[in-house]
């Protein structure tokens, strides 16, 4: 078996692969896309960082390849749904990393608040600005933390040992998980209205781009500070700037920017910004820890057909894989369909199998179910693996119910999502052999191809409704792929899915919601 190694990796993970037995190893870092695919068809097993760029194209070519590991958490640089369509698994390391970037925001803090870079700097300049340089407590001051996942977590953690008072807000994680934790949850005006410090630990998402911008800002206590050490975007830049400007902000301290490198930003250079160059897991341990981690599950799978950090495969036999693999995708997208309808964290998922599923494990469908829901959530950070552990540490109840008997189809699937605020209903099936379909949702029946930019409208079944949004999207120059409409079992209302070849605009989405006989408008992607 052989093993390319495309991106810099740590000593120890190439040492793994030297020594183990049946594995070549090749490293080869600094291709361009060409270089790359002219040799990929040679490899078993590519490993990477983020450098490297898994795409379609080069998946095409790499006819060979069984498996792509990365040590790391980010998989923006790879085509998951090429790679699931070739067939190629595709490993994380979503562990190794989560002290070192954790402790690197704490740091920063630290360092925007007593100034340490420019007294540094002004120093070797050969001045000495005491007085100047005057800096803060963190002793009782407001921490809020955006964020509480894994990294979140260990950021309140250790901002609790500093005597800080720790607050929280995030929209998938229950008030009760929070509470138990030892933290306040808040909504997210008020963690802006009472912090001293807003640190970001949430993944890049469409939702969470930009989603500390000028109404943000205009929201906060005059003085905070402000920490990004997750993704560049997440905070926008140009409202930063213009928020330190009027001293809404007194400080910034970012380790990741818009664009990377940042190149001549006005805020690399401004006097109340400290930042690096997103070297939030650059420590020796992470690197080591990434590294003996795909190594490790890279040689596991090509030697055992060990599955683990898998984000698209579950730790099955083949021989089961090929049983339930189409319930798997279905299962999936129905979770993700369910995270993106419903409002307020989840607190229970009651999974359904309805028909004959002939004494199949149906456990992996059920977790497909969760990490469908969790990954609009938190990304990259979930997979197969530790789904489950994940639902349970945001407080998720699941419940799984098997009935011989189903109603319209011979196999149907059902997922219940209960929040705070509402609960949904969706059922699906697979048409054929492997072709996943949503056939209900709530109260309405429809057949919905999950898949691509879609968007859910609820409409008033009058005439002219549909040609209402038919002109509107193709005034803006959106392509309607696909239409498929679904009607109230008992009322006045239908509901459309669109594809579209593109992306709705948030304002071309709102200008729909202005519509005569449209009552909701959900743009939804999968």
């Amino acid at each position: 078996m052989k093993v390319l190694v495309s991106d810099n990796l740590g000593e120890d993970g190439i040492r793994m692969f030297e020594e183990a037995p049946g594995i070549d190893v090749d490293v080869n870092t600094g291709l361009d896309a060409e270089e790359l695919k002219a040799i990929i068809a040679d490899y078993d097993a590519l490993v990477i960082r983020s450098a490297t760029k898994v795409t379609a194209d080069l998946l095409q070519a790499a006819t060979r390849l069984k498996v792509v590991g990365r040590a790391g958490i980010g998989l923006d640089n790879v085509d998951i749904p090429a790679a699931t369509q070739q067939g190629v698994v595709v490993m994380n390391t979503p562990t190794g990393n989560v002290v070192t970037t954790a402790e690197h925001a704490v740091a920063m803090m630290l360092a925007l608040t007593r100034n340490i870079p420019t007294g540094t700097a002004t120093l070797r300049e050969g001045r000495w600005e005491k007085k100047k340089l005057q800096g803060r407590e963190l002793y009782n001051k407001v921490l809020g933390i955006i964020g509480f996942g894994k990294i979140g977590a260990i950021v309140a953690d250790r901002a609790r040992g500093l005597k800080m008072n720790v607050i929280i807000h995030d929209p998938y994680v229950t008030p009760e998980q929070i509470e138990k934790a030892g933290f306040d949850s808040v909504d997210l005006d008020t963690l802006y209205e009472r912090s001293d410090y807003i640190t970001v630990h949430v993944p890049k998402l469409k939702n969470t781009i930009g989603m500390i911008n000028k109404a943000a800002f205009e929201k906060m206590k005059p003085g905070v500070m402000v920490i990004n050490c997750a993704r560049g975007g997440i905070v926008n830049e140009a409202d930063l700037l213009d928020a330190l400007e009027s001293g809404i902000v007194a400080g910034a301290a970012l380790d990741v920017f818009e664009t990377e490198p940042p190149g001549q930003s006005p805020l690399v250079v401004h006097e109340h910004v400290i930042c690096t160059p997103h070297l939030g897991a650059s420590t020796r341990e992470a690197q080591t820890n990434v590294a003996v981690a795909v190594a490790r599950q890279i040689i596991d799978f090509l030697t055992a057909g060990t599955v683990v950090n898998a984000v698209n495969m579950p730790s099955v036999t083949g021989e089961v894989l090929e049983k339930v693999g189409p319930y798997l995708t279905l299962a999936e997208r129905m979770g993700c369909l369910q995270a993106q309808l419903v409002r307020g964290p989840i607190k229970e998922v009651v999974v359904e199998f309805h028909g004959d599923f002939k004494d199949l494990d149906l456990s992996p469908v059920s977790t497909a179910v969760l990490k469908g829901i969790l990954t609009p959530v938190v990304k990259d950070d979930v997979n197969y693996v530790n789904a489950q552990v994940m639902a349970q540490q945001r407080g998720i109840k699941v419940t799984e119910t098997n009935s011989a008997e189903s109603d319209y189809y011979v196999n149907q699937i059902t997922v219940r999502a209960i929040t705070t605020e509402m609960s949904s209903v969706a059922s699906g099936t697979i048409f054929g052999r492997k072709d996943p379909r949503i056939v209900k949702i709530d109260k309405f029946r429809l057949e919905m191809i999950p898949h691509g930019h879609m968007a859910l409208i609820q409409n008033i079944d009058k005439p002219g409704s549909i040609g209402e949004i038919g002109t509107t999207l193709g005034r803006h120059n959106i392509n309607i792929g696909r239409m498929q409409v679904g009607q109230e079992e008992e009322g006045d209302r239908n509901i459309i899915f669109l594809t579209t070849d593109t992306p709705i605009p948030e304002d071309v989405v709102e200008e729909m919601r202005q519509l005569s006989l449209v009552k909701t408008v959900t743009p939804l992607e999968f």
